[in-house]
Parts: structure tokens; C-alpha cells; sequence
């Protein structure tokens, strides 16, 4: 394990760890040092081949099935971090949905489910993690650069949600800024993974709206989490950090 001590002792929960950014971000923690419990929905191979890889390699890991849509779920993810690993240090909230479609046609269901897992469970999954964490705890939101551009058709409810994030950390960060928890947005920009393909239907629309012309790696986004999670980003909180390539530029 790489720079083992930056994280060591911390115990990390992930909210949708199993694929694309997400197992990026449990990878990155765990190689730093972090004890990572994470979440998923209906992936429990590449979940469980996950954990079996980081705890191969020394690390703790832990899989945990869990609908980010059910309260109860989320709130018991926490608790079962909390009784493995005996703490809980880090939040990272980054599971998300993407429904996209024209607004005479969008459904209410979908409406519903883009503000519960987008929204609402970074809400619950935070006040339920807070009464966890001490000083120096760190929750963090995967946001998207869409909640400040959207520039094609459909996208609307995705960008409300995400857009909602900002407001919510502002508030958020006062509510636990007197006891040295920060919370911040993440806003990436497109990111090759299953969900956008660097090679699917939507990158060149994206490519030609980017100054850097060619889409984000998770580990990329993954190593601007490790950053806000350790111990030198103690001074950043209530803000909403863009890794774009200049996608709203």
C-alpha cells in the first residue's frame, strides 16, 4: 500500500463504491491508509471482487447492499460501518442517477428517484455520519459541473439536483463547522465510465464543449477526494470544487 500514512486509522464510507468513480475513490482511500466501507445496489460481484482486491492487498474493506433511494438502508450502512471498524471519519457521498429526457415526457418517477439518490441521501447518509464523526471529519458530495451548465436539452431534473448540493453544503458547513467537520462538493465534468463513455453516444457533443479536449479518469477525480479527505484541506468547507476541463469555462 502507496502513502499509507496520509489516511491511516481513518475509516471511510462510500456511498456507491462498487463501479466507475466510486471504486476509484474506495481504491485511492484504501491505498492511503483508510479503512473503506462502501455501498451498492445491485452489483454485489464487482462489489465483493473490490473488497476481496483491497483486502488482499492489506487494506479493510467492506461491501455493504444498500439502495441509496431507502433511508433506512443508508442509515444502516453507518451503523455497520461504524460497529466493523469502531469509527467513522470520512463520507463520501457518490451515488447517483442520470435520467435524461424531454420535459413534456418526463416522468414523475423519474423526477422523484433523480432528487432522492442525487439529494436526499447525501441529506440523510450526512446527518446520519455526523453523529459519528469528531474533529477533522470529512464529508464529501460528487456533485457534477451540470448543477452550474447545462448546455443540451433533457437534462433539467439532473441539474437541479446536483445544483441542489451547492446550497446544501453552504448550510451544512455551518451547521458542522463548529466542530471541525467540513462537507464540499466535487463537480466533475465528463468522466469515462460505464454511465459516459469516452467512446459513447454523447462525447463529441461533450468533447466540443471542453477546453481540455478529452474526458476525465476516475482516478482523477478520485485523487481530489483523497486531497479533501486528508489532513491538509482542513480550511476548505461550504464550497463546490469544478474538475471539468473546462466544460463551464
Amino acid at each position: 500500500m502507496s502513502n499509507q500514512a496520509k489516511l491511516s486509522g481513518k475509516v471511510a464510507l462510500v456511498q456507491g463504491g462498487s463501479r466507475g468513480i466510486g471504486a476509484a475513490i474506495v481504491k485511492r482511500l484504501a491505498s492511503e491508509g483508510a479503512a473503506v466501507a462502501f455501498t451498492y445496489v445491485s452489483s454485489q460481484a464487482p462489489a465483493q471482487a473490490l473488497a476481496d482486491s483491497i483486502t488482499a492487498e492489506g487494506g479493510k474493506a467492506l461491501a455493504i447492499k444498500a439502495d441509496s433511494a431507502d433511508a433506512d438502508a443508508i442509515r444502516g450502512a453507518v451503523e455497520q460501518t461504524v460497529q466493523t471498524f469502531g469509527r467513522l471519519d470520512i463520507l463520501v457521498n457518490n451515488a447517483g442517477v442520470l435520467a435524461l429526457g424531454p420535459l413534456a415526457e418526463f416522468s414523475l418517477e423519474d423526477f422523484d428517484r433523480t432528487y432522492a439518490v442525487n439529494v436526499r441521501s447525501v441529506f440523510i447518509a450526512s446527518q446520519a455520519a455526523a453523529r459519528h464523526m469528531g474533529d477533522g471529519g470529512r464529508i464529501i458530495n460528487i456533485g457534477s459541473t451540470n448543477a452550474d451548465r447545462m448546455p443540451f436539452e433533457g437534462g433539467a431534473a439532473y441539474a437541479m439536483s446536483k445544483s441542489a448540493l451547492v446550497g446544501l453544503v453552504k448550510g451544512l458547513a455551518r451547521d458542522l463547522g463548529p466542530r471541525g467537520i467540513t462537507i464540499n462538493n466535487v463537480q466533475p465534468g465528463p468522466v469515462d465510465t460505464d454511465m459516459n463513455p469516452a467512446n459513447g453516444d454523447f462525447a463529441d457533443i461533450m468533447l466540443g464543449f471542453m477546453a481540455v479536449k478529452r474526458y476525465g479518469h476516475a482516478d482523477e477525480i478520485a485523487s481530489f477526494v483523497s486531497y479533501l479527505a486528508g489532513p491538509e484541506a482542513g480550511y476548505i468547507t461550504g464550497a463546490s470544487l469544478t474538475i471539468d476541463g473546462g466544460f463551464g469555462a
